[in-house]
């Protein structure tokens, strides 16, 4: 009788052992995971612009001064003289805000175009002119992305 009892017992501590392991091991995984969601957090809040840490505003340029910004370019100018000349006046250069900024891309987009006698248009240049600082990226079609300024030279001159 003796013996048949310690059987009984003997079955139970297998599976009591692995109930408590798996508690434990429960345990720890959610332990584990709220610890990586909070790293997680504190990854994310590494990345943001400084601007969304800090209640300080930043400074913002208007669509009246990014359209100014391209316009006055001295490229820009020498482009629109350029073709007006060679089209002897029936071709007009124009630019216009295509893009206004959002949180995700804060850049207004400013494209510059031939305005026809026949009311099309025809693309010159395009940039990018950040919505923060005013800073003039122009689009290289070559490389299909934005470069500095610096590093812009339409007419090969």
């Amino acid at each position: 009788m003796f013996r048949g009892n310690t059987r009984k017992e003997f079955n139970y501590y297998p599976l009591i052992a692995s109930f408590i392991l798996g508690v434990l091991g429960g345990y720890s995984s959610i332990e584990n995971i709220g610890h990586s969601q909070e790293i997680h957090n504190h990854q994310l809040l590494a990345y943001l612009p400084a601007s969304a840490k800090t209640d300080k505003p930043t400074k913002t340029i208007g669509e009246k001064k990014a359209f100014n910004l391209v316009w006055n370019l001295p490229q820009v100018r020498r482009k629109a003289r350029e073709i007006e000349r060679l089209s002897r006046g029936s071709i007009r250069v124009a630019a216009a805000v295509d893009i206004s900024p959002t949180p995700d891309a804060p850049f207004y987009i400013v494209s510059v175009f031939e305005k026809h006698p026949d009311k099309t248009t025809t693309p010159v240049y395009w940039f990018r002119v950040s919505s923060s600082s005013g800073v003039i990226e122009p689009l290289d079609l070559v490389q299909n992305q934005y470069i500095a300024l610096e590093k812009w030279n339409p007419d090969g001159r």
